[in-house]
C-alpha cells in the first residue's frame, strides 16, 4: 500500500509548535530592548527637566539684570559707617605695612600664629626680650652745610663732642668748594639744638698736596686736610686732646691739643700737629682714654682682630716714636658685625666698665655702616665684658641715605649729660645728627647681652636762639 501524503496527514492532526527556542530568545531580546528604551526615555526626561530649570533661571537672571535698579539715598548714619570702615581699612593696611617692616627687620617672626577666638592671647615669656627702635632726635640733622660759608658749603659731618661746664661743644668736619677738610665749631646747651656756631674754621691741618690721593677722596670726599676729630679731656690734665685723620698724601693719625681755658674762650691756640701712626701705613679711628692707667696715657688704635692699646708716658711724640698698629681686616662669622671697622668716639667710663661704640659692617650688606656697643673691663680694657648682639644704630632715615655716601652712620662723639647718653654721628657723610638713650637702662641691657635700648625721652623744647657769630 502507498503511504499517505504528509500534507494530508497534517490536515487532520493538531499542529505542533515549531521554532520554540528561537521564539523564546526573540521574546527575551524584545523585553530587554523595551527596558533599554524605557530607561533611555526616563533619562532624557530627567535631562530635559534639568535643562528647562536652568533655562528658567538664566531667563530670570537676565530679566533681573535688565531691570533698572533704584538707588536708595544714603542716610547720615550709613555715610558715617562707611567712613568708619574706610578708616578701619586704612588702619589695617598701616598695621600690615608696619608688621611687614618689623618682620623685615627681624623684630617679628614671619610665621603666622593660628589661634581660635575662644583661646586667650599667649603672654610673652620672661625669656623673650622686646627691643625698642633706636631713638633719633626729631631735630635731625642738627648741623647742615651753609652755602654762604665757602669752607663748609658742601658737607658738615662726623663731629667730635666734649661736655664742658654742662654744655656740649662740637668740632665737626666740613668740606667746602676748595675740597679741603677743616674743623668747625658749634655748641649746644641741651645737646640737641645748636645755639652757637662760628662762621669760620677753627682748625686746619697744613696740607702740601702734590697729586690726587684716592684714599683721601674716598674717606669722605675731600682732597686733603683734617678728618673725623675725636676730642677728649684727660682727667688729670688741663688740656683737650684731639686725634684725627690727616690727609696729606696718605691717611695717618695725627694729634693736636689746646688748653681748656683757651678752648672755652675761643682762643684757638692749637699745638703743632704730630703724627702718631707710622708712615706709609693707612690708619684711622684712634682714640685716647679720658684717664691714665698707672700714670700712662692709653691710646686705643685697633679692635680687629683684637683690641689693641698702646700705653705711653707722654703725648708729645716729638722724637717721631710712632705707634705701630696691627689692624687687620678679619671677617668674623655667626654675628652681625662680621667686619669691625674701627672705634667711634673715645671710651666713656661707667660703673660697669668702659662703654665703647664702634663701626661695623654685615656680611650680607657691606654697603652700610652700622654701630655696635661693647663693654670693656675697667682695669684691663683689652677684655670685653659684653657686646651688643644687634646694631644699635642703622641707616634708615633720609638724612643717612641722601648725601655724599649713602647708607653711612659714622659715630665720632658721645657724652653723658643729665643721665642721658648723647650719641653724635655723621649721616651719609653730609650732616651731623644725634641719637640718645637713658644711660642706666642702656648699660643694663648691654650687660644682659641684649641689644642696648635707645629709649625715647620727653624733651622740653626751648625757643631757638639766634646763632651768635663772633
Amino acid at each position: 500500500m502507498k503511504p499517505k501524503n504528509k500534507k494530508s496527514q497534517r490536515k487532520g492532526m493538531p499542529r505542533k509548535e515549531t521554532g520554540g527556542f528561537f521564539k523564546k530568545f526573540a521574546k527575551i531580546l524584545l523585553m530587554d530592548v523595551d527596558k533599554l528604551v524605557v530607561g533611555k526615555s526616563l533619562k532624557t526626561k530627567k535631562k530635559s527637566r534639568i535643562s528647562t530649570t536652568r533655562k528658567k533661571k538664566k531667563n530670570q537672571s537676565k530679566n533681573f539684570q535688565e531691570r533698572p535698579r533704584k538707588r536708595k539715598k544714603k542716610s547720615a548714619t550709613t555715610k558715617l559707617s562707611s567712613k568708619k570702615l574706610t578708616k578701619r581699612s586704612r588702619k589695617t593696611r598701616g598695621r600690615k605695612k608696619l608688621t611687614a617692616k618689623l618682620v623685615g627687620r627681624g623684630v617679628l617672626s614671619s610665621k603666622k600664629k593660628t589661634s581660635s577666638k575662644k583661646t586667650k592671647k599667649a603672654s610673652p615669656s620672661k625669656k623673650e626680650k622686646i627691643f625698642l627702635e633706636v631713638a633719633k632726635a626729631e631735630e635731625n640733622p642738627i648741623i647742615i652745610p651753609i652755602k654762604e660759608n665757602g669752607w663748609e658749603a658742601w658737607q658738615t659731618f662726623n663731629p667730635g663732642a666734649v661736655l664742658l661746664e654742662n654744655r656740649v661743644h662740637f668740632l665737626y668736619r666740613s668740606i667746602g668748594a676748595d675740597g679741603i677738610s677743616r674743623f668747625g665749631y658749634a655748641s649746644s646747651q641741651d645737646g640737641f639744638t645748636i645755639d652757637e656756631r662760628l662762621p669760620f674754621p677753627v682748625f686746619q691741618h697744613p696740607v702740601q698736596l702734590s697729586s690726587f690721593f684716592y684714599h683721601s677722596f674716598s674717606s669722605g670726599g675731600s682732597f686733603g686736610g683734617a678728618e673725623d676729630p675725636r676730642i677728649i679731656q684727660v682727667e688729670e690734665d688741663n688740656r683737650l686732646y684731639v686725634t684725627y685723620t690727616a690727609c696729606d698724601g696718605g691717611l695717618r693719625v695725627a694729634l693736636t691739643s689746646i688748653k681748656t681755658e683757651d678752648f672755652l674762650k675761643k682762643n684757638w691756640n692749637w699745638s703743632s700737629p704730630a703724627f702718631i701712626s707710622a708712615p706709609e701705613e693707612i690708619h684711622k679711628n684712634w682714640v685716647i682714654f679720658p684717664t691714665k692707667f698707672n700714670g700712662k696715657y692709653a691710646i686705643l688704635h685697633s679692635i680687629s682682630p683684637e683690641i689693641s692699646i698702646e700705653y705711653v708716658d707722654s703725648l708729645d711724640f716729638k722724637d717721631r716714636d710712632y705707634i705701630k698698629s696691627n689692624y687687620q681686616k678679619v671677617i668674623r662669622k655667626n654675628c652681625w658685625d662680621n667686619w669691625r671697622r674701627g672705634v667711634g668716639p673715645a671710651p666713656i667710663r661707667t660703673k660697669y666698665g668702659w662703654l665703647l661704640l664702634y663701626h661695623a659692617m654685615s656680611a650680607n650688606d657691606f654697603s652700610k655702616y652700622k654701630v655696635g656697643a661693647m663693654l670693656l673691663d675697667s682695669e684691663d680694657p683689652t677684655k670685653i665684658i659684653a657686646v651688643s648682639p644687634k646694631p644699635i644704630l642703622e641707616p634708615d632715615r633720609f638724612y643717612e641715605n641722601d648725601g655724599f655716601k649713602a647708607g653711612v652712620i659714622y659715630v665720632t662723639g658721645a657724652v653723658v649729660k643729665d643721665g642721658t647718653l648723647l650719641i653724635y654721628y655723621g649721616g651719609a657723610d653730609s650732616y651731623v645728627c644725634v641719637a640718645y638713650a637713658e644711660i642706666d637702662q642702656f648699660l643694663e641691657d648691654l650687660i644682659k647681652n641684649g641689644k642696648p635700648v635707645l629709649q625715647k625721652k620727653k624733651i622740653v623744647k626751648k625757643k631757638r636762639k639766634k646763632v651768635a657769630i663772633s
